[in-house]
């Protein structure tokens, strides 16, 4: 019969599933290979094309390499903690986790019909107590450890206590806060609990402090930066604010040479490991003390004052440029702004704090352009020249960075100069090489320095090491390695995520006995903040430990579960019943992630916090590798072509908005006056000829407009989803919609006065995204064309790594090629039918280029040219009629890494043992069978080609000669005529002249 791509594929998933085809074992004489995709959250809209990409072309990989004889160990899980479900449960009351498990259902019925080899039997889901169980136990290891810089590795925290009891910790090298207290031995006995509880937590990898975090109030919780954009929340557009809040946090930053070091181990993109790197951000410089001066803002430094001494840190690059500062800046959220803000002053330095908590750090450190600062009327002291100087606070320093302040000096850096140009700061060339400072900065460090006291007419290695040493020998500096990256918040005040196993005994966190572990969600009235602003988990009725102690009532940020899944895929379901996160054997085989796919955007964060924590559990022997991924490839995002929708007014072309900040949905009035928003908003913005204008006031409609919210269930809209509005008509999901009455939505029909024709789309390829109205589903795609066309599609379109917008085009391409390779084991009648005679030269030529090129092409991940050579293998072997079993069976072998479905059928009926085709032996390359023994030679008379022969390449120039005169089709076109001249270029061409 004909390919019935819909029977096939259902069978074989059937058959895959029943016998669990694709379970890897953990003690295997083969070689192991892992191969890991990045899991998804299971969110409400289910997959789009865009999804299964690298899923594709890792399932690829994995079907490859067990072809190739290794044991391959390929699972799939879902890291099932996020945002988006409890922000569902705050709407609808429904537990995020019945909402996590019917997505999850719709995500495993897009995953199974792909065709997908995963281990099921390994499956994770974060959400799962038996599975934050040891999310928490990893907590509870990194609070129980500290980090001793001497031996370059995490220990546990008694070894720290033993140190501390034997010599103090005067000579204790180890990461930890700044402002640890200095102690010896004997006033560390006599501290008590309490004190000494306080003094380790300055030392613990995990920790609690006062941290300056992205608030959002209308989510109720702390974001990450990354999870910011232009002030606003990702998801959902809404308010950010900079806000102190006590927060957990994680020392990553004690990691930050290995982590740095780490890079050039293992084989990522260089663009990635460079994001990384700039992250980390690694500075050789120094740390400077700058003396505040003895009065300062509303208080007088005395003997009793716990400023005392009153001295600010700065950390910089280029401490030789000392003699030209001319300010210092502080963070908005630096400790020592509202002591040092005069009364004068305070108005001004209370509204540009109001005003930096609307931007998020990321923002911050992106603006280079715009110039802003406040004087808060205070001054320190240069401590080489005694030369007064003014203390401003501006948006560009962060508090979390270095020390939250910076030294000024505007000859030097242009930001600097800006900054002292716009306030009309001093400018003070410091090398005779500068020129010109006044206009701008000049960063040299060549020539000689000048008005710079002690180290004028030095160069400028031996002013650096001068400078250094002179603070050094005041006690007024030091020299410093400084990074970038701080250390991570570990804390989100919602409920849906792992609690953190830890109670409050006498205001100090104390760890619940592991016995206790898993510390389970408890349940809650309501999944919002208590009325007094506390977390969820605050609503829980009697919630504490030993029904005495406060839980901490924070949960884990989203990554923490993501920081070690691929250990516990390592545990088969039956070992997970020990009490171990992942078997010692288990971890010795598999050792690492051979090969990781996924996307780019988890640079800095999944993919950072990783290797921290990989390290962190290599450092206490619990797992074998320094680094946690091998090989990592970033797939590129295959684009929707969104369209959106535009009104023509004069020669203005107005746009309809979606106003993430509030998520509401405006439309800008037209100059004639009229409004057709449907939701108010202030701060709207709108395009104009491609010019993005801002703060455009919106006045209301003066007529009464629909309630969407009447229709979110109607039209399955959610908080994501772009509503166009005008006065007459809305669009929702694609049709117009009558909204003069106030009951119901009918199918609008323009008035002869309202045509439809104002309003037109323009098209824009971009992410493809619910929200953006250009989602393309693959369950459409698979119910026309099948799974095996979609694979091979997704990977036909471009290089792995590239972003390519979805295009339709070419499927159908892919769909004849699968139904002509089906067509080679059938009759004209669609009886299959093969035959068992040796192959033809030809036909073993055809076999082993494919061969050759499949391996070449896997081996470096380029699937797309792999699908142009089979679609070239099938028309060559259809065109020599081949029909024999040891070149067809061998193609089935070849392809079925990219068409698992359509090739189990063939194997199957090629009289093979169904289901072992999974590990069947890839055919070996034979290069014998691509040596050319002749060539089709074009022959050209008087320098036009007219025929060409097949010629063998062993013969001579004369026997050449001979065999093309001889020929039948030559002499026709010579017709009679004798050649003057025969040219022949062996294994080219052959040229007569006549």
């Amino acid at each position: 019969m004909d390919y019935q791509f819909k029977k096939i594929e259902s069978e074989w998933q059937q058959f895959w599933a029943e016998n669990q085809t694709f379970k890897a074992e953990n003690h295997s004489s083969k070689p192991k290979y892992y191969v890991l995709d990045m899991f998804p959250y299971p969110s409400g809209a289910g997959l789009h094309v865009g999804h299964p990409l690298g899923y594709i072309a890792s399932d690829i990989f994995a079907r490859y390499k067990r072809l190739k004889g290794f044991n391959v160990l390929h699972p799939m899980g879902y890291d099932s903690f996020g945002l988006p479900a409890e922000q569902y449960a705050i709407q609808t009351g429904q537990h995020p986790a019945i909402t996590t498990e019917q997505n999850i259902a719709t995500y495993r019925r897009q995953l199974d019909q792909i065709g997908f080899s995963f281990d099921w039997s390994r499956e994770v889901r974060t959400s799962s107590p038996d599975y934050y169980k040891w999310t928490q136990w990893i907590f509870m290891q990194l609070f129980n450890s500290w980090y001793n810089l001497e031996t370059d590795k995490a220990e546990p925290i008694s070894t720290l206590i033993q140190k501390f009891e034997a010599e103090g910790n005067h000579a204790i090298k180890a990461a930890s806060d700044e402002d640890v207290l200095s102690f010896s031995a004997e006033e560390w006995i006599a501290f008590s609990n309490i004190e000494k509880q306080e003094q380790l937590l300055k030392y613990r990898l995990t920790y609690l402090r006062e941290s300056t975090v992205n608030w959002c109030a209308a989510l109720g919780t702390v974001l990450a930066n990354d999870e910011v954009k232009d002030g606003f929340s990702e998801r959902g557009g809404y308010p950010v604010e900079q806000k102190k809040m006590m927060q957990w946090s994680m020392r990553i930053t004690a990691y930050a040479e290995r982590l740095l070091q780490g890079l050039d181990m293992i084989d990522w993109p260089e663009p990635l490991k460079e994001m990384q790197r700039n992250w980390i951000g690694k500075s050789v410089g120094a740390m400077v003390e700058f003396e505040v001066e003895p009065v300062v803002g509303n208080f007088k430094l005395s003997q009793d004052s716990p400023l005392e001494p009153a001295k600010i840190a700065v950390f910089t690059t280029r401490v030789d440029t000392i003699f030209g500062v001319t300010f210092v800046v502080l963070a908005p959220e630096h400790e020592l702004v509202k002591d040092l803000t005069t009364p004068d002053q305070r108005e001004a330095i209370e509204a540009y704090i109001d005003q930096a908590k609307k931007k998020s750090e990321l923002d911050r450190m992106a603006d280079t352009k715009t110039v802003s600062g406040a004087f808060t009327g205070s001054y320190v002291v240069n401590p080489l020249n005694n030369d007064k100087i003014p203390v401003w606070i501006a948006d560009y320093v962060l508090a979390g960075y270095g020390t939250g302040a910076v030294m000024g000096v505007p000859s030097g850096d242009a930001r600097d100069h800006r900054f002292a140009t716009h306030f009309n700061l001093p400018i003070v060339a410091i090398l005779d090489t500068q020129k010109e400072v006044v206009k701008e900065a000049d960063a040299t460090k060549e020539g000689h320095y000048i008005n710079s006291g002690f180290i004028n007419g030095m160069n400028y290695k031996e002013a650096t090491a001068t400078v250094i040493a002179k603070l050094e020998e005041m006690g007024a500096g030091k020299a410093k390695v400084n990074f970038r990256m701080r250390d991570a918040i570990f804390g989100r005040q919602r409920y849906w995520g792992e609690p953190v196993p830890v109670y409050f005994k006498e205001g100090l966190p104390q760890l619940i006995d592991e016995s206790e572990l898993p510390l389970v969600l408890p349940e809650v009235d309501k999944y919002l903040p208590t009325e007094s602003g506390e977390p969820p988990l605050a609503r829980a009725e009697n919630w504490k430990y030993q029904n005495e102690f406060e839980y901490e009532l924070s949960t884990m940020p989203g990554w923490a579960g993501s920081s070690w899944y691929w250990y516990r895929y390592m545990a088969t379901k039956e070992e997970r019943a020990e009490n171990v996160f992942a078997p010692r054997e288990a971890i010795d085989y598999w050792k690492d992630v051979d090969l990781y796919i996924g996307g780019s955007e988890h640079a800095t964060g999944h993919l950072l916090y990783s290797r921290f924590w990989n390290k962190f559990l290599k450092d206490l022997d619990l797992v074998v590798e320094e680094e946690p991924f091998k090989k990592l490839i970033n797939q590129g995002m295959i684009q929707g072509v969104s369209e959106k929708v535009f009104r023509s007014i004069g020669k203005t072309k107005m746009i309809w908005y979606h106003n993430e900040h509030n998520n509401r949905y405006s439309y800008i009035p037209t100059p004639d006056g009229n409004a057709y928003n449907v939701y108010y908003s202030e701060d709207a913005t709108f395009q104009s000829d491609s010019t993005q204008l801002s703060n455009v006031p919106i006045s209301l409609c003066n007529k009464s407009i629909l309630d969407i919210s009447k229709y979110i269930e109607q039209f399955d809209l959610d908080y994501n989803d772009t509503i166009f509005i005008t006065k007459d008509a809305c669009l929702f999901k694609g049709q117009w919609y009558d909204q003069s009455s106030e009951s119901e939505l009918v199918p609008y029909k323009p008035s002869s006065n309202q045509q439809q024709r104002d309003f037109y789309t323009k098209s824009e390829v971009e992410k493809m995204s619910k929200s953006k109205w250009n989602v393309v589903n693959p369950d459409e795609m698979i119910e026309r064309y099948g799974a095996d066309t979609l694979r091979m599609y997704e990977m036909f379109l471009g290089p792995l790594e590239q972003s390519k917008p979805w295009n339709t085009n070419g499927i159908e391409g892919v769909f004849k090629f699968l139904r002509k390779f089906w067509k080679l084991f059938h009759d004209d009648a669609f009886n299959f039918r093969v035959i068992n005679e040796a192959p033809t030269k030809a036909e073993l030529k055809s076999l082993h280029k494919i061969i050759k090129k499949v391996e070449d092409d896997v081996e470096r991940f380029s699937f797309n040219t792999s699908v142009s050579s089979f679609m070239i293998a099938v028309n060559e072997l259809t065109e020599i009629k081949c029909a024999k079993r040891s070149i067809l069976q061998d193609m089935v072998v070849i392809l079925s890494p990219y068409a698992p479905h359509i090739c189990e059928e063939l194997w199957k009926l090629l009289g093979n043992e169904a289901g072992i085709l999974s590990y069947a032996e890839f055919p070996k390359f034979n290069p014998e069978f691509l040596v050319e023994d002749a060539f089709s030679y074009p022959i050209s008379i008087n320098g036009k080609t007219k025929t060409n022969l097949n010629i063998p390449l062993d013969l001579d120039q004369k026997e050449v000669e001979a065999m093309v005169l001889a020929d039948e089709s030559v002499q026709k076109y010579l017709a009679g005529q004798q050649p003057k001249k025969v040219i022949v270029v062996k294994g080219r061409i052959v040229n007569m002249v006549v």
